[in-house]
C-alpha cells in the first residue's frame, strides 16, 4: 500500500511536468514596461500588452507619460534568450496609432486592440507560444523624425503564460521528503537502526539540496526567468507559503506593533512591478538614478522607510529583486515574509509535537487491545519523550537555514519592533541551542575515547544519548563526529551573504563561490559520512551547488558576457539541476520503498567501519540480565526511575553507570530476597571476594594470578586490580564487571 501511494505520487509530478501551467490557448503577454536609457522621455506606470495568434490581435492597456513632441519612428528589436531574432521599423503614423502620431507632452492613456498583419505573426516561431518560463525581450527606441536622434528607450519582458513554477510539483516534493523522513522514524521504531539510519541521512540531504535551490532564487543576481520559476519550487521548504488568512492576520500584527506594511498588490491594478531581470547594477539606469536622486533628497527618516519598502521608479512603477522578487512572485507582501516563514515553522513544530504524542497514544491503546504485540515500537514508547526531544532537535537543524536567512534579513527591513524581537529570539536561541547541542556531542565523543579509546561507544551504544544528540553525529562516521561544526557554520555564513548582501549581487557571486568551494573540497577531503554510498550522495550534492555557484558568478556580469551567455547557463543550469534532483529522488524513494519490502532492512546495508552497529543495543535486547546484576543494583542503592543531575547532562555518566541504571531498573526484575540474604552472609564468612574464571581486561582467556588489569585511561593509579577490593560482592561486580554484553567485548 506505500509503495502504491509513492507511484501514484511518482505519476503525478511526471503528469505535472508534462503538462507546463498557464492557460490552453497560445498567447504572448508583457506586464511591465521598462526604460532602458538615461533620461527617458517616455515611461508607461501601467503596462498590458496580450498577444494572442488565433485572432493575430493584440490587446494594451497602457498609462504612459511622455515628453516628446513631435513625430518619431519605433525602431524594434525582438530577442530570445538574449539572441536577436526580429529587428523592424515601425511609423506609427503609417498603422494609424492614435496618440502616437505626432507625440505630444503628457499622461498618455491608451487601451485599444491592434490588429497583427500574418507576415508579422509568422516571424514568431511556435515554441515561443509552448517554451515554459520564456526569456523573450522587445526593446523599442523612439527616435525622431528629422534628426533621427533617440529621446526614449523602453523593453518590455515577454511570456508565453507557461511555467514550470507549478503548485504540484510543490505539493510532490514536500510529499515526498515528509514520508521518507517519516519512514525512517518508523524503521527505526522496528528497530532496524542501520537501515533508518541511512534512510535518514538521505532524507536529510535531499532536503538540503531543495533548501540549497531555494536560497538560488533568495540571492539579488539576475536570474533567467527559467532559473526563477525553478527556484520557486522550493521555496516551501523555506517556509515561503502563501496562506491568504494568514497574510491578514500578518498585516494587522504588523500595523499594532507599530509597522507600516507595504501595499504592492493593491496597486497593481495601477502601476506595474518589474520582476527584476538584470543585476541591480545593470538595472535600467533612468529607474537607478532616479531613485538614487530621489533617496538622496528626502528627509532621513523617510529614506529609512524607503531602504525597506519595494523600489519605486521614476514612472510610478516597482522593482523587485532577491529576496522581494521571491515574495511577490509567491503572492506575498515582501512585509509579511519574515512572519510567514516564522509561523509556518513553528506550526511544523507544533505538527510534529502533537504527531509523535498521537503516534504514542495509538501505540499504547493497540497494545492493550492486543491489536499490535507488546514488544513493538518498546523502546520508542519506554523513552518517547526523550525521542521527542531528539526530534525537535532535529527540527531546528532542518529549520536553520530557514530562520537564519529570514531572522538576519529581518534586521535590515525592520518591519516592525515586535518583529525584530522576535528575529533576535529565534536566531540566538537557534544558534545557541545547536552550538551547545555540538559541544555536547564533542564532549561525549571525547569522553568516550578517554574511556574506551573508541568515540562510537558512548556516542551509539546509550540509547538517551543516541536518540537525543544522534540527529547531530548519526549521519557522520564516529570519528567525524566534529564535523557538524563546519556543517553549521556553513549554514550561517551563506544565511548573512543572502541576508546582508541584497545590495550586492556580485558580493554573493563570489561569496558563494568561495563557500561552495570550500564545502566540495572539505567533503571531498574529509569524506566524514557514514559509508561509501553516503559519501558519493553528498559529495555529489557539493559539486552541483558549486556549479551553480559558477553560474550566479556568470550571471552577474562580472566577466561582461553577452546576452546570449546568461540565456544559454540559464537553460543549462535549470536542466542540470532537474535532472539531478530527479536522480536524487528516485535514489531516495528507491532505497526506502527496498526496506520496507526486506524482510531483514539492515542486511541491505554493510556495516560501518566505526562499528557503530555493536553499540546499538535497545533496551528491549538488554533486559535479560542476571540476578547478579540485579544484586549489583541494589547494592548501590539505585532506584527505579530516578536520575540525578539535569536531564541534559548526558555525558556527566558514561554508559557504565547512568545506562547500567536503566538497564537494571529493579522495577522490571525479580529479585530473590534469599539470594540477597546469603550473598552478604557468605561475604561475612570469606575475607576475599570470590575470583571469575575470565579475566575481564582479557576477554575470553583465563585469568592467572600474575595478571594485572590495565590502567584506567582516566585515572593515574596503576596499581593492580585484584588484590585491593571492598568486601561487598556487589561492588566488586559492578566495578570489573559492568554488563553481560559488554563481557568479552574487549570495551572494558
Amino acid at each position: 500500500m506505500w509503495f502504491s501511494t509513492l507511484r501514484s505520487v511518482i505519476l503525478l509530478a511526471w503528469l505535472s511536468a508534462l503538462i507546463p501551467g498557464g492557460s490552453c490557448e497560445p498567447m504572448l503577454v508583457s506586464n511591465s514596461l521598462n526604460t532602458c536609457q538615461l533620461d527617458s522621455q517616455f515611461t508607461a506606470s501601467l503596462f498590458r500588452v496580450v498577444y494572442t495568434p488565433n485572432n493575430n490581435t493584440a490587446f494594451l492597456n497602457i498609462v504612459a507619460t511622455s515628453s516628446v513632441e513631435g513625430s518619431v519612428v519605433f525602431d524594434i528589436a525582438i530577442s530570445a534568450y538574449g539572441y536577436n531574432i526580429i529587428q523592424t521599423t515601425i511609423d506609427p503614423c503609417k498603422i494609424g496609432l492614435a496618440g502616437l502620431c505626432p507625440m505630444t507632452a503628457g499622461k498618455i492613456p491608451l487601451k485599444f486592440n491592434l490588429p497583427v498583419s500574418d507576415e508579422a505573426a509568422s516571424q514568431i516561431p511556435g515554441i515561443a507560444y509552448t517554451f515554459p518560463d520564456l526569456d523573450a525581450t522587445v526593446r523599442v527606441f523612439l527616435n525622431m523624425t528629422d534628426t533621427g536622434k533617440s529621446v526614449a528607450c523602453v523593453e518590455a519582458d515577454i511570456s508565453n503564460g507557461k511555467t514550470v513554477d507549478l503548485i504540484a510539483v510543490k505539493w510532490v516534493l514536500a510529499i515526498i521528503a515528509g514520508l521518507v523522513l517519516c519512514s525512517s522514524a518508523i524503521i527505526n521504531g522496528l528497530g532496524h537502526s542501520n537501515a533508518a539510519a541511512h534512510i535518514a541521512s538521505g532524507a536529510l540531504s535531499l532536503f538540503g539540496f531543495f533548501q540549497a535551490q531555494a536560497i538560488l532564487g533568495l540571492t539579488a543576481i539576475h536570474l533567467p526567468p527559467v532559473v526563477q520559476s525553478w527556484t520557486q519550487d522550493f521555496q516551501w521548504s523555506m517556509g515561503i507559503i502563501n496562506v491568504d488568512f494568514m497574510q491578514d492576520i500578518f498585516t494587522w500584527y504588523q500595523r499594532a506593533t507599530g509597522g507600516t506594511p507595504s501595499t504592492i498588490f493593491d496597486s497593481l491594478t495601477t502601476v506595474s512591478v518589474q520582476v527584476e531581470k538584470r543585476a541591480l547594477a545593470a538595472l535600467p539606469d533612468a529607474a537607478v538614478n532616479l531613485y538614487r536622486r530621489s533617496a538622496a533628497l528626502i528627509p532621513r527618516a523617510a529614506g529609512a522607510l524607503l531602504k525597506r519598502a519595494n523600489i519605486m521608479t521614476g514612472s510610478g512603477s516597482y522593482i523587485v529583486f532577491g529576496i522581494q522578487r521571491v515574495a511577490f512572485r509567491a503572492g506575498i507582501e515582501t512585509t509579511n515574509l519574515f512572519m510567514t516563514g516564522l509561523t509556518f515553522f513553528c506550526l511544523f513544530v507544533l505538527i510534529t509535537i502533537g504527531a509523535v504524542a498521537a503516534f504514542k497514544g495509538l501505540c499504547e491503546l493497540a497494545v492493550k487491545q492486543k491489536w499490535m504485540k507488546g514488544d513493538t515500537f518498546l523502546e520508542f514508547r519506554n523513552g518517547w519523550l526523550t525521542v521527542l526531544k531528539g526530534i525537535l532537535f532535529r527540527l531546528t537543524l532542518i529549520g536553520y537555514p530557514q530562520m537564519a536567512i529570514l531572522c538576519l534579513w529581518e534586521f535590515t527591513q525592520v518591519d516592525s519592533p515586535a518583529e525584530v524581537v522576535l528575529a533576535v529570539f529565534f536566531i540566538v536561541g537557534m544558534t545557541a541551542t545547536l552550538g551547545w547541542a555540538a559541544s555536547k556531542v564533542i564532549r561525549i565523543a571525547r569522553r568516550s575515547v578517554a574511556m574506551h579509546r573508541n568515540p562510537a561507544y558512548i556516542l551509539f551504544s546509550d540509547p538517551q544519548a543516541l536518540n537525543k544528540w544522534g540527529f547531530l553525529y548519526i549521519q557522520f562516521r564516529a570519528s567525524a563526529y566534529y564535523f557538524i561544526i563546519p556543517v553549521l557554520g556553513y549554514t550561517l555564513v551563506k544565511a548573512m551573504f543572502i541576508a546582508f548582501a541584497q545590495g550586492s549581487g556580485t558580493a554573493q557571486a563570489v561569496g558563494f563561490l568561495i563557500i561552495e568551494a570550500g564545502a566540495l573540497i572539505a567533503a571531498s577531503v574529509l569524506r566524514p559520512w557514514m559509508d561509501k554510498s553516503t559519501n558519493s550522495f553528498n559529495i555529489a550534492i557539493c559539486a552541483v551547488n558549486f556549479i551553480n555557484a559558477i553560474f550566479l558568478l556568470i550571471f552577474s556580469d562580472v566577466f561582461n558576457q553577452p546576452p546570449l551567455v546568461n540565456g544559454v547557463i540559464g537553460l543549462i543550469l535549470f536542466f542540470l539541476n532537474a535532472i539531478f534532483a530527479t536522480i536524487l529522488l528516485i535514489m531516495v524513494i528507491v532505497s526506502t520503498a527496498l526496506v520496507f519490502y526486506r524482510k531483514n532492512p539492515d542486511g541491505r546495508y554493510q556495516f560501518m567501519a566505526d562499528d557503530r552497529a555493536s553499540f546499538m543495543k535497545s533496551q528491549s535486547q538488554l533486559t535479560g540480565t542476571t540476578e547478579l546484576d540485579a544484586l549489583a543494583a541494589t547494592a548501590r542503592g539505585d532506584k527505579a526511575g530516578y536520575k540525578h543531575g539535569l536531564d541534559l547532562d548526558d555525558d556527566n555518566e558514561s554508559i557504565s553507570s547512568a545506562s547500567m541504571r536503566r538497564r537494571t531498573d529493579t522495577s522490571n526484575l525479580t529479585i530473590p530476597t534469599g539470594a540477597v540474604n546469603s550473598s552478604y552472609g557468605r561475604n561475612n564468612n570469606n575475607v576475599n571476594a570470590p575470583h571469575s574464571p575470565v579475566d575481564p581486561s582479557v576477554p575470553l582467556f583465563p585469568a592467572s594470578g600474575a595478571q594485572q588489569r590495565a590502567p584506567s585511561p582516566y585515572n593515574g593509579s596503576s596499581a593492580p586490580l585484584r588484590p585491593q577490593h571492598s568486601g561487598s560482592p556487589p561492588e566488586y561486580r559492578a566495578q570489573n564487571n559492568a554488563s553481560p554484553w559488554q563481557r568479552g567485548a574487549g570495551y572494558d
